[in-house]
């Protein structure tokens, strides 16, 4: 069934195809289908329709423009001129036979070039000859034609303007001569076959004396103005008109301004140098106004790197007009390079930007929401049904208000751009120092002088500021394009009306009521523009047949009609009005409307001069979107092809390109305020890409332009990214900050960060850039992915090229980095940090379970940690020992990282590096729970049973260590005897364990006993960071899960029955919802519910968890037990043996007294080489063989502290003789003994052999906690073996 076409209508209107992307970058690449208003598009054949005998008017102001189209083309075509000589091949020697084609292929190249430039010549001739001719049929002392019009007059100062252009470009384009000189060369060589070549020779004579002479198309334009009449009274109304449009402000768009600047100095020459009366230009025009004139703008924007100057026109063209010479003041007037040292600093206050930049910010934002709140109006407006009329007309006469106020500023603030960059191109920066390269500027080439470091900081950010201006207010008002048209038209329309048919007849009625020529030319501006139709007072036949003298007329109402009046409408009014003023005699005194002999009153001359204005502006308004490309267009900023060819290269680098540099301003300065117009200046490329193939048409501009905005947009979208990254890290740093900190100290807002708005740039998903469509949004997420991961491989990097007390400041960057990808996960959609941070660990697959980071820290535990790094019992911390033997370990160098990659910025490395540098003297707790934290339950497994295997391995390695040392025991060892005193026990001691021959296997023993305590006692850290995650673990799923504490404080009892309140909950919800009829899917409740009950039983099963500690325990148990008949021998006698016994509490006996007693006598200790790892490794082989109470009774160590005991007591005196000279080693006996008490207390409660009471382990190895079983030291049978 087909859908009504006004039903589909509707349905389309409740579409939207708006989005969130934020409008911060300029209008879209123009596209206009009006034929522009401007110009008549019927070339104004309709005028003679009006008739007033302006057909050769007409006919010559179409032929004028006919000339100034050509004119620009042929500008172009200078301009875009480039060497042709530095692309042509040098044959070598060897080829010196193939010169003749060489020269043919040369001439070939050279020939195309050169016809352009015949084409030139010839044009202009044709041009300057035109309108020569064309000024003198208006300065024939009997006018017999109607003219000039105001139109026409614009016509011959731009037609003028162009021939002044091409002759600068000529002058300035030193290419165009040398290839010239290429080319007569190869002509000379190439025509020696030709026949008839006269006529070529001429030709190519006159181009070079064209090309070579100065000036040649103004002197030839003067030659053609002076043949056949003087033309001195067409040139000095064309001067009147442009001092007095100048005067007037007269202008609306700066390009015709600068025009007239252009254009004035060679009129006042051509104008000085006529034969017949040289002075009567001043007789009319002053010459103080004149010199106001080029003292108020001594820099004139020409093309947009090359600039004219009036002052040195003045002086340049003296030499070739000889009458003009005469001059003088007009002659002194400075160039800008001659300017005094006091007017030289007085000019920039009027060029540069940034001194005005204060009042265009203002006038921008007044504009902005004025002109806001009237499209409100407007909308108000026609959202209301039956509006009052005059209401109606207020609106619309106020849009119109701003619209016109809206191309004022546009026109203003881009003249100020243009005549900015004319400035600095005048004044090249001298005394500047490149930073960037750190050399002097006599290095750096005349582009970089006048571009490159001519604008300072604020000079930049001034710039940016005016450029966002214009491209935001030109986007605002295209927006309302179609909105405001209407209104436009019929405000337009209004006031033509209200002029024609009110004002034109008060006038009649009055002032004009017995001057019948001037009340003839009055009817004919009513006839040709009023709209009878849309007056409601009075018919047609009453308004016509209004007599002179009757009743005034109140004024007529109008109906409004979108009719606005053509470009030949406007061309006609504009010249009767011009009739009127001045009665068609060009040499009346005065300016258009500065007449003082003038019959007509001052209140109708008022009158007459604001509406011929205002026709000036309604046709800019009707070309609206033309008007607005015109006023917007900034690509001039990027052309640079004059420097190129002084310069001698192909190309600047994009450092030298002004949009660039404006870019990468924002992004170096951080300024949150431009950050959001940091896509403005790339609207510059658009521009210049537009013009280079609509207006310039040069293919290869175009690709130049493409290939830096290529170069460059990837630039900015690293830089961007960078910043962006920088900015959230810095962020995410500061927030992680402890506030006691920041809180003590006295700069603490350094560590603050300014918010930056880089929200806005990160919606952006259409960005325009030469007519395509780039997601810059899309970008900045691939890129910061990238980012984050080279974040993350560089932290592991820097963790591998340090020691494992590094995994704090590991943990904490890791911490800084993923708050700062929380933060930027609010405002873009990047990749999840633990899967980045997976892929950096190399743990993505579902089987990997060792880690990157947990091969490290194995790594680095095997080769340093557990080698150079010693305990302190009474810290439970590890340092590194200063006497171990440096053990060569091969570390990769820090790698080098931009602070960003660490916390962001210098401050804020700086404040958690302080953090850091309290945790890299040692490895103890924090650490710990960093490494827990860090590797998590999939990698720690890994780790721990490395660690247990080595401890296997270790005790596999001393055992024929331990053998030799037992071999070399003797064969009786008695208890130490009381008699001797302490001396004598140290002296029997020293006889009985003589292994000084044993020195280095003795060392590997220690060592040896030493890194087995060392893991045993770093796996005990590791179970009670465990324990404490374990704690708050069940603490939090507890209550979920209905645990309670049991009576014991350790068994877990459930409560209702066994049915937890998490899956209660879902049961009952998933009850409740299927049971409503409006239910959509209630088997994803069912899912629901069930899945409640699997992550019940999950999270059940692992509440009761083991400890890491007994489980290694009963890991070293079972690998003792392989050597339990060799360290742990069963007597034969079934007695204890005192004497014989060689078991391994007899070696560590004496392994522990000999070194203590180094420790006490030697230079280098033993303890700073062992730490409190020795006495844990060997407390722990001997508690697990059951050898604790044989140590304790037969202990050397402990024996000679008896036998200090007895001596202490048997003499009164505080110190006896005996014992001198043994109290450090005493004391540092006693310490020994406090420490091995000390553990293997801990390990009767971790593991309490005497109680029965002890771990077990299943054939998978998991735990079995609290289990009795006989006391035996085969107890841990099932304990699976390495390689079983």
């Amino acid at each position: 069934m087909a859908v009504p076409v006004e039903e589909a209508i509707a349905a389309l209107s409740t579409f939207s195809l708006e989005d969130e992307q934020p409008e911060i970058q300029g209008p879209a690449i123009w596209v206009s289908a009006e034929p522009g208003a401007t110009n008549s598009p019927i070339e104004y054949s309709d005028v003679s329709a009006y008739r007033l005998s302006l057909s050769e008017d007409t006919k010559a102001l179409n032929q004028l423009n006919t000339l100034i189209q050509e004119g620009k083309e042929m500008g172009s075509v200078l301009y875009t001129y480039r060497s042709c000589v530095k692309a042509l091949p040098q044959l070598p020697e060897s080829m010196k036979h193939s010169q003749a084609d060489l020269y043919m292929e040369t001439y070939q190249v050279l020939d195309l070039e050169m016809s352009r430039l015949r084409e030139i010549q010839r044009w202009q001739s044709s041009a300057a000859s035109k309108l020569a001719a064309d000024m003198q049929r208006f300065s024939r002392p009997e006018r017999r034609i109607n003219g000039p019009s105001i139109t026409h007059l614009w016509s011959m100062l731009k037609l003028l303007d162009i021939l002044v252009q091409l002759d600068h470009l000529k002058n300035a384009k030193a290419s165009i001569p040398n290839d010239f000189s290429w080319y007569k060369r190869t002509f000379t060589q190439v025509s020696v076959q030709w026949q008839d070549v006269d006529t070529m020779r001429e030709e190519l004579d006159d181009l070079q004396i064209f090309l070579s002479t100065r000036w040649a198309i103004l002197l030839n334009l003067h030659v053609e103005m002076f043949r056949v009449n003087n033309v001195e009274d067409i040139l000095q109304v064309l001067i009147v008109f442009a001092v007095e449009s100048l005067e007037l402000d007269f202008a609306l768009l700066f390009p015709e301004r600068h025009i007239l600047l252009r254009v004035l100095p060679v009129l006042v020459v051509l104008a000085t140098s006529s034969e017949k009366d040289s002075e009567s230009l001043y007789k009319r025009v002053k010459i103080n106004r004149l010199i106001n004139i080029f003292k108020n703008d001594p820099v004139i924007p020409a093309f947009p790197d090359l600039h004219l100057s009036p002052a040195a026109i003045l002086k340049e063209l003296s030499s070739y007009f000889q009458k003009f010479s005469s001059q003088t003041r007009l002659l002194t007037l400075p160039a800008p390079h001659e300017l005094p040292l006091k007017e030289a600093q007085e000019y920039p206050r009027q060029y540069l930007i940034v001194n005005h930049i204060g009042a265009i910010r203002a006038e921008h934002d007044d504009f902005s929401i004025r002109f806001a709140s009237s499209v409100n109006q407007l909308l108000l407006l026609k959202s209301t049904e039956s509006a009052d009329a005059e209401w109606c007309k207020e609106v619309k006469g106020n849009v119109y208000d701003m619209v016109v106020e809206g191309f004022q500023l546009l026109s203003r603030w881009t003249a100020r751009i243009w005549e900015q960059c004319a400035w600095k191109f005048s004044r090249p920066c001298k005394d500047a120092v490149s930073l960037e390269a750190n050399e002097p500027l006599g290095s750096c080439s005349d582009y970089e002088k006048v571009v490159r470091y001519n604008y300072s900081a604020e000079e930049r950010k001034a710039l940016v500021e005016l450029v966002s201006y214009i491209k935001s207010t030109a986007a605002m008002m295209q927006r309302c394009d179609t909105l405001v048209a209407d209104a436009l038209w019929e405000t337009i329309h209004a006031e033509v009306q209200d002029f024609v048919q009110n004002t034109l007849a008060i006038m009649l009625r009055t002032t004009f009521r017995k001057k019948k020529d001037l009340s003839r030319i009055l009817s004919d501006m009513r006839t040709l523009s009023a709209d009878w139709m849309a007056n409601t007072s009075k018919s047609e036949p009453e308004l016509q047949s209004l007599q002179p003298g009757g009743e005034e007329s109140k004024g007529n109402f109008f109906y409004p009609r979108p009719v606005a009046p053509t470009a030949a409408q406007v061309h006609c009014l504009q010249f009767l009005i011009y009739e009127v003023v001045s009665g068609g005699n060009l040499r009346k005194p005065g300016g258009l409307f500065g007449n003082s002999g003038s019959e007509i009153p001052v209140n109708d001359m008022k009158q007459l001069e604001t509406f011929f204005y205002k026709l000036s502006f309604f046709l800019h308004m009707l070309d609206y979107t033309a008007t607005l490309v015109t006023l917007s267009d900034l690509g001039f900023l990027w052309f640079r092809e004059f420097y190129l060819e002084s310069s001698r290269v192909i190309q600047f680098p994009i450092e030298c390109s002004l949009p660039w540099m404006l870019v990468d301003h924002v992004l170096e300065s951080h300024n949150a305020g431009l950050l959001e117009r940091v896509l403005m200046p790339l609207d510059i490329y658009n521009d210049s890409a537009q013009q280079a193939l609509v207006v310039l048409k040069q293919r290869f501009l175009y690709d130049e332009i493409e290939a830096e905005v290529d170069h460059c947009f990837d630039i900015f979208v690293s830089k961007l990214c960078e910043s962006i990254f920088t900015y959230y890290k810095s962020w995410a740093a500061s927030e992680l900050l402890d506030p006691s900190f920041l809180f003590t100290l006295d700069n603490g807002e350094n560590f603050s960060i300014q918010p930056m708005r880089f929200t806005t740039l990160l919606k952006m998903t259409r960005v325009k850039l030469l007519g395509r469509t780039v997601d810059l949004r899309s970008l900045i997420t691939e890129r910061l992915n990238k980012v984050f991961r080279e974040n993350l491989e560089f932290l592991f990097d820097r963790f591998e090229s340090q020691d494992l007390c590094a995994i704090v400041e590991l943990e904490k960057l890791l911490d800084v980095l993923k708050h700062a990808h929380e933060l930027l996960s609010k405002d873009i959609s990047i990749d999840s940090f633990d899967l980045m941070m997976n892929e950096m660990l190399e743990n993505i697959s579902l089987v990997s379970y060792s880690s990157r980071l947990a091969s490290q820290i194995w790594s680095e535990m095997q080769n340093d940690f557990l080698p150079n790094f010693i305990l302190c019992n009474t810290t439970q911390r590890f340092i590194r020992s200063s006497k171990v033997p440096s053990v060569p370990v091969q570390k990769p160098s820090v790698p080098y990282a931009k602070p960003n990659f660490y916390c962001g910025t210098q401050d804020l490395n700086s404040a958690h590096q302080s953090f850091a540098r309290l945790h890299s003297g040692f490895f103890g707790m924090p650490h710990m729970f960093s490494m827990v934290k860090l590797l998590g339950s999939r990698s720690l497994p890994w780790l721990i049973r490395a660690l247990l295997d080595h401890i296997s391995n270790k005790i596999s390695t001393i055992e024929p260590m331990i053998m030799g040392l037992q071999e070399a025991l003797p064969k009786s060892i008695g208890l130490l005897p009381f008699d001797g005193g302490v001396t004598g026990c140290m002296r029997l001691i020293k006889e009985q364990l003589n292994w000084g021959k044993k020195s280095e296997l003795k060392a590997e023993v220690l060592r040896g006993i030493k890194e087995i305590g060392s893991t045993l006692y770093w796996i005990g850290l590791l179970d009670i960071a465990l324990r404490e995650l374990d704690t708050t673990h069940f603490m939090q799923t507890a209550p979920w899960l209905g645990m309670i504490p049991g009576a014991d404080g350790q068994i877990m009892q459930a409560q209702d029955g066994g049915v937890s309140p998490i899956v209660n909950l879902f049961k009952s919800a998933t009850t409740a919802i299927v049971s409503n009829p409006i239910c959509a899917s209630p088997m994803s409740f069912h899912t629901m519910a069930k899945q409640a009950e699997a992550a019940d039983l999950l999270y059940k099963a692992n509440i009761n968890t083991g400890s890491i500690l007994e489980y290694a325990l009963a890991f070293t148990s079972a690998a003792l037990d392989k050597y339990c008949s060799k360290w742990s021998a069963t007597p034969k006698t079934g007695f204890i043996d005192i004497t014989t016994s060689k078991d391994f509490y007899r070696i560590y006996s004496g392994l522990q007294i000999g070194y203590v007693e180094e420790s006490v006598q030697m230079s280098s200790p033993s303890h700073e080489v062992l730490g409190d790892s020795v006495a844990w490794g060997g407390c722990t082989i001997m508690y697990l063989l059951g050898q604790q109470l044989h140590f304790e009774l037969f202990d050397f160590s402990y024996q000679v502290l008896n036998v200090a005991e007895v001596e202490g007591v048997s003499h009164t005196h505080k110190n006896p003789p005996s014992l001198q000279g043994w109290e450090a080693l005493l004391e540092a006996l006693k310490k020994a003994r406090r420490l091995n008490n000390h553990v293997f207390s801990m390990l009767k409660a971790r593991c309490p052999l005497e109680d029965k009471t002890a771990c077990a382990i299943k054939q998978s190895g998991a735990p079995l906690h609290r289990i009795k079983f006989e006391n035996t030291v085969s107890a841990f049978e099932t304990l699976p073996q390495k390689g079983a």
